[in-house]
């Protein structure tokens, strides 16, 4: 579960982290926007675990702590949190990294409009 996931890689990479971003836009909230929709996410999650694939809050908050500790230690938090949700759903196989990376070029196109 540790071993790094392409697409997340190339995000880590860009360095895009709410900080930087807030500072580039000259947006004084510390929260980043998406926050809130990653609470959500989280909570549906912990509500949607049955011995499916999709981890219940305790596996969810484990595999959280131990990637936000290695692979996206260089991260801050929130972005540290997201990251390790999407890089436990990639592996258990809930998402696919083709899946991802077209959510991702959506949500691209959408802020470059």
């Amino acid at each position: 579960m540790k071993e790094p996931i392409a697409p997340l890689q190339r995000i880590v990479e860009r360095d895009q982290v709410w900080p930087r971003m807030a500072a580039k836009y000259g947006v004084e909230n510390p929260v980043p926007p998406w926050k809130t929709s990653l609470d959500g996410l989280c909570d549906a999650l912990d509500h949607a675990a049955d011995g499916s694939a999709v981890p219940n809050f305790k596996e969810r908050r484990d595999e959280e702590d131990a990637l936000a500790a290695t692979l996206y230690a260089g991260l801050p938090y929130p972005e540290s949190q997201l990251m390790a949700l999407a890089h436990s759903l990639l592996a258990r196989g809930i998402i696919t990294e083709a899946e991802l990376e077209q959510r991702l070029a959506r949500v691209r196109a959408r802020l470059q409009s």
